[in-house]
């Protein structure tokens, strides 16, 4: 359960954000986006949300698949990369390492680093990606 102070912060749409010399707080703009307004295919969870758009530092990136194997390339961002699985199997591939992840998994790519990941299935994968950028920066590899 949050504490009182933190549910403000959230509620008033603050964050904060520490820079190289010191912490700063920023006011952000609350509102509400509709999946209707990110989703690339309709009634799909794939689609992005830049931070630019949001007026934030994060890119959100929102992607599901049913088929088996299937996933993205393999690919660099120059920042860093945090999966969310929210729901069924992935394999990552994050450098020379392989990761299983299963919903409620929190994956963290360090940036410069190649990666992918596939759906293993059984069902679907679906994952809230989150790119620490405020716009999306992608080298494809394969």
């Amino acid at each position: 359960m949050r504490s009182p102070s933190v549910a403000l912060f959230v509620a008033m749409g603050w964050y904060f954000r520490r820079g190289p010399e010191k912490a700063e707080s920023i006011m952000v703009k609350t509102q509400k986006i509709t999946q209707s307004e990110w989703e690339r295919f309709p009634d799909t969870w794939r689609g992005s949300l830049t931070g630019e758009r949001m007026g934030t530092d994060i890119t959100l990136a929102f992607y599901e698949t049913d088929e088996i194997g299937k996933g993205p390339v393999l690919h660099t961002h120059p920042y860093a990369e945090t999966f969310v699985v929210l729901d069924g199997n992935g394999r990552y591939q994050v450098g020379d390492q392989v990761i299983d992840a299963v919903a409620g998994d929190v994956l963290i790519g360090p940036p410069d680093v190649p990666h992918k990941f596939w759906n293993l299935g059984p069902g679907r994968l679906r994952t809230v990606d989150v790119h620490h950028s405020p716009v999306w920066i992608q080298d494809d590899l394969e």
